[in-house]
């Protein structure tokens, strides 16, 4: 049973005892004491004072008292004002933290067979280049938000949609058909995404040199726009692919596989996995018939062009373009196709979409769209919006000399890593290998925490070299503190000390083990917090908070030379306690903690 939850019964029972009134739980507000005062909890007692018909300092003192002589777990208590603070005992912390460590799993909830599914889309990558800077924040908010949700107890489906097809695609199909002299990744010794996004990069090379000398010959940038043959022959391949043309689409399989192969590296280097993809190929054609559909029920609206809108204005929107003149549809279609297919697919109970801020009208407009053509998460989906990231200037440009690739930034996180590991001496005694790994987890560790330790709606800078620094809140700092517990936790076992099942109550601790404790046992609102809340940066935060706690006790007080056997004991076994929930907390952010560094 929770601190909380036991003193919260006990003031019921003292206001009845003291003034003869039933109070309904939610009236007794307690909360975590205020650094500068004396206590671990505080209790507010305003809302009693009309019972009590006394000052609010009298009132606390009369509750205190009570609680002093009839709750074992209030060990002393002080007034402030309206505020009683209550000191727990000794034996209380060490009940809970046997109760922490029966508990494998703490502070995590798993699914049932009628948990509420919650289905999350996030990467959404476009199959004519390779995943950048931006898709890493996608990809590690996105992971995050899943292993959070599921942590709170809910059936969770991790899902992507990608952009396989369109105009964009075609460039670097007509770019390789014209330049690539048959090149593959095998050829090259590419990955396949690289492979294509210089394609893509080479038609745009040659589309500017075809406007520059139509401009030369006299054209405006819009004429000479227009007239671009390159464009028309890009243009002329799209309706050939929509036509369904078979030499096309050969060429548009072989060169997407190659994408596909490039981006499954990545992801599994990033640690992202999806339980299933969709493509927009595929869900295309299925938002056109839901699009019809709601033509004939009359929510829209055709123009004499022929093309498809939405009346937006009742909800103080605009009006949005669905199907164009052309019959050709736009992203918001092919986002109800998908919906339309992944509702076929999944019971969905809710559906989380994480996409940049730039899109926040297009999920406002998606959301009264799919209510309107009959999904029930319609409504209430959420739009798990974040802002963009770069990184601070003159560092690692990439080859179009804008945009960062995620594999070179993954490849610069391990290898700075590593030179900073091996400068420190933590790589000293290790193997090849296990060096190398430990500069894989040091490297993605850095990389992940940087990202997710940031309110996610914020727009960030990624600083790789910051990310890496040993001290701060940073992932290495939290990684080298877990292994630092795991070498006292080595230690200890060589000594042939056992922790026992249940610490035995009955010693005295100290502020800094009080404290710890508490710290240890917030991890359940922590993680239901970052749930309700959609927010990973919540978990990062309190994991570093606990971590820089925990480096202070080890600093002031001996573990395994602590002469009194009882506490030593009971020192191992809050060290051990928190190393679990610190390698929790790392686990729901997608964050390897190592046992050795």
């Amino acid at each position: 049973m929770k601190i909380e939850d036991k003193i919260v019964s006990s003031v019921i029972s003292g206001l009845k005892a003291l003034y003869g009134q039933d109070v309904p739980e939610k009236m007794v507000q307690v909360q975590k004491t205020k650094k500068e005062f004396e206590g671990h909890l505080t209790l507010v007692v305003f809302p009693f004072l009309k019972m009590s018909k006394k000052g609010p300092e009298q009132t606390a003192q009369e509750i205190g008292e009570y609680l002093s002589a009839n709750e074992s777990a209030v060990a002393a208590f002080n007034v402030i004002k309206g505020f009683l603070n209550l000191t727990i005992a000794s034996d209380t912390w060490i009940e809970l933290l046997n109760e922490i460590q029966a508990d494998k799993q703490y502070g995590l909830t798993e699914a049932t067979e009628n948990s509420p599914l919650v289905m999350i889309e996030y990467s959404s990558p476009n199959t004519n280049k390779p995943l950048h800077l931006g898709h890493v924040r996608n990809n590690l908010l996105g992971k995050a938000l899943a292993n959070i949700m599921a942590a709170n107890g809910n059936k969770v489906v991790k899902t992507n949609i990608v952009n396989d097809r369109g105009i964009h695609i075609c460039k670097s199909m007509l770019a390789w058909k014209k330049y690539g002299n048959g090149e593959t990744p095998e050829s090259t010794g590419k990955k396949g995404d690289h492979l294509v996004g210089d394609y893509y990069v080479a038609f745009d090379k040659h589309y500017k040199a075809e406007i520059a000398a139509l401009i030369e010959k006299g054209m405006s940038k819009e004429e000479a726009e227009a007239a671009s043959p390159l464009m028309q022959e890009a243009r002329e391949m799209l309706v050939q692919w929509e036509a369904g043309d078979p030499q096309v689409r050969a060429l548009w399989t072989m060169m997407n596989n190659w994408v596909y192969a490039g981006f499954d590296e990545t992801y599994r280097k990033m640690g992202v996995d999806f339980d299933k993809i969709y493509y927009e190929s595929e869900t295309y054609l299925e938002g056109k018939e839901k699009v019809m559909e709601g033509l004939e029920k009359g929510f829209l609206y055709r123009k004499e062009d022929g093309s498809v809108w939405a009346d937006l204005t009742a909800e103080g929107l605009d009006h949005k373009l669905l199907l164009r003149a052309d019959g050709t549809s736009v992203y918001m279609t092919q986002d109800i196709g998908t919906a339309k297919l992944r509702f076929a697919d999944y019971p969905i109970d809710k559906m989380i979409y994480v996409v940049g801020n730039e899109q926040n009208y297009h999920f406002q407009v998606l959301s009264i769209l799919l209510d309107k053509l009959g999904f029930e998460w319609g409504k209430g989906l959420v739009h798990f919006s974040y802002g963009m990231v770069e990184l601070p200037e003159g560092k690692m440009k990439s080859r179009e000399g804008t945009v960062v690739d995620a594999d070179d930034l993954v490849e610069e996180m391990i290898t700075t890593a590593k030179e900073t590991s091996q400068e420190l001496g933590k790589l000293d005694g290790l193997t090849p290998e296990e060096a190398e790994n430990i500069a894989r987890v040091v490297g993605l560790g850095a990389l992940k925490y940087f990202i997710l330790k940031v309110d996610a709606r914020k727009n960030m800078t990624f600083n790789p070299k910051e990310s890496i620094d040993f001290n701060g809140n940073t992932g290495p700092f939290i990684q080298y503190t877990y292994a630092r517990i795991q070498s006292v936790l080595r230690k200890a076992a060589e000594a042939g000390i056992v922790i026992p099942e249940e610490i035995p109550t009955g010693i005295e601790l100290n502020e800094k083990e009080e404290g710890l404790i508490q710290m240890v046992a917030e991890f359940t609102a922590v993680v239901k917090q970052a749930g309700e809340d959609y927010s990973p940066s919540v978990i990062a935060n309190y994991t570093y908070e606990l971590v820089k706690e925990y480096n202070q006790f080890y600093h002031d007080y001996s573990i395994l030379r602590e002469e009194n056997e009882a506490v030593k004991i009971f020192r191992i076994a809050l060290s051990v306690n928190v190393a679990k929930v610190v390698c929790l907390g790392m686990g729901l952010l997608g964050i390897e903690v190592p046992s050795r560094m």
